[in-house]
């Protein structure tokens, strides 16, 4: 604004001199205005940069090393109804709200290689331990989830994480697989189908390789998860020796390096499963640790209207007694009735060598409220059989809000 009243001001000087001075004079003076405008341009911009700093000095800075810093969150929030009958002897039904996952998410990616990343990712886990005046905790705690390193490309088209890392399994099958982790585990993750044989983190080094027709993840890792402490010694621990962790991935249609969405289509052909060293999952001879060792197949086509998937996985153990080892089988689909509206169902059944038994019906609807935003409502059957033959059935009615942003 002072600029322009100077310069209309010169204008105006400019005109009345103009009339009244000799040419020679008036170019002179012509060159003076110029060198006064040019002053009083450099003053402004002092004055103006002055005014930045002084804003700049008052706000909150946020600085990096790193030129790029992404955060993420998930979120999945819910209502479950519940009720379990033993032998026909119908049981009471159980309403509450639920927080299941709260996933807070920072990448901070490097100069030199912009695909090389830290990340660190943070969850809550409702404490369920005993306080001091004799009742239940009823917090939430924060857990570290992830806390890893990706460097691109150290091997031809293969990175590596290292540290408290994906493990190869879960991350592949929710992601493509198995889209509603909100209202149900995969399925060697289902504590409720028996399986409960691994987790999706854990301390060690994962290599992943992707290319058009074929995707692998090859890891080592301590083998008890981040659920775990990973102290032999401690009675919370599970394990004393290492995992050698594996998924193989054949991409029938070349589609092995794009991003998994519901109008891609694909088909896809895992073999994948761990080879958990002196574990004690499973074990039924106190202060022993077997190798626990299990392995799975995994077929999964999706077009634009439909996804259909289907797994067996197989659990061996030296103990043949063993809680944990047995055979399992899988079966989930989806149809899109409209790309907000989509039906879902799921089949489990799990047979193990105690000869408990394991089956899991689930239907339900999705909608899609906005890019960020679904809404989940589901009913789920589940029915557990003992070696004794105690039968039991828990039905579920769920309700969930699943959010990404």
């Amino acid at each position: 604004m002072k600029k322009t009243a100077l310069s209309i001001v010169a204008v105006v000087a400019l005109s009345t001199i103009a009339n009244a001075t000799p040419a020679s004079e008036l170019a002179e003076l012509k060159a003076q205005m110029e060198v006064m405008a040019e002053k009083v341009a450099a003053m402004e911009a002092k004055a103006a940069e002055k005014k930045e700093v002084k804003v700049v000095k008052n706000a909150t800075q946020i600085t990096s090393k790193s030129p790029t810093i992404e955060m993420s969150g998930t979120h999945y929030l819910g209502f479950v109804s519940s009720k379990s009958d033993v032998d026909g002897v119908a049981g009471e039904r159980k309403n509450g709200f639920e927080t299941r996952r709260n996933y807070i998410q920072t990448k901070a990616y490097f100069k030199e290689n912009p695909k090389d990343y830290v990340r660190v990712t943070l969850d809550t886990y409702r404490d369920g331990s005993t306080a001091e005046n004799g009742t239940t905790k009823g917090y939430s705690d924060v857990i570290l989830k992830y806390a890893y390193l990706y460097l691109d490309e150290i091997l031809p088209y293969t990175g590596v994480e290292i540290g408290q890392a994906h493990r190869p399994w879960i991350d592949y099958e929710e992601h493509g697989g198995w889209n509603y982790r909100s209202i149900s585990k995969v399925f060697v993750e289902d504590k409720g189908h028996g399986m409960d044989w691994t987790n999706s983190a854990d301390l060690g080094v994962n290599f992943k390789t992707k290319t058009p027709y074929f995707s692998s993840e090859l890891g080592l890792f301590n083998g008890e998860g981040y659920h775990r402490v990973d102290d032999a010694v401690s009675a919370d621990s599970n394990n004393n020796g290492l995992s050698a962790e594996w998924r193989l991935t054949g991409h029938i249609l070349g589609t092995g390096k794009e991003k998994r969405k519901n109008d891609l289509q694909y088909a896809d052909v895992s073999f994948f499963g761990q080879y958990n060293q002196d574990n004690r999952k499973g074990v039924i001879t106190a202060g022993t640790n077997d190798d626990f060792k299990w392995y799975g197949v995994h077929a999964v086509y999706n077009q634009p209207e439909f996804l259909l998937a289907a797994q067996y996985v197989k659990a061996d153990d030296k103990d043949a007694g063993a809680a944990y080892a047995g055979t399992g089988y899988s079966i989930n689909g989806e149809y899109r009735i409209t790309p907000e509206i989509i039906a879902i169902a799921k089949y489990d059944k799990v047979d193990l060598e105690t000869k408990n038994e394991r089956e899991g019906k689930m239907a339900g609807l999705v909608y899609q409220y906005n890019k960020n935003v679904a809404f989940i409502g589901n009913y789920q059957m589940d029915t557990a059989k003992t070696a004794a033959g105690v039968s039991t059935d828990t039905n579920y009615i769920m309700a969930t809000a699943e959010i990404k942003w």
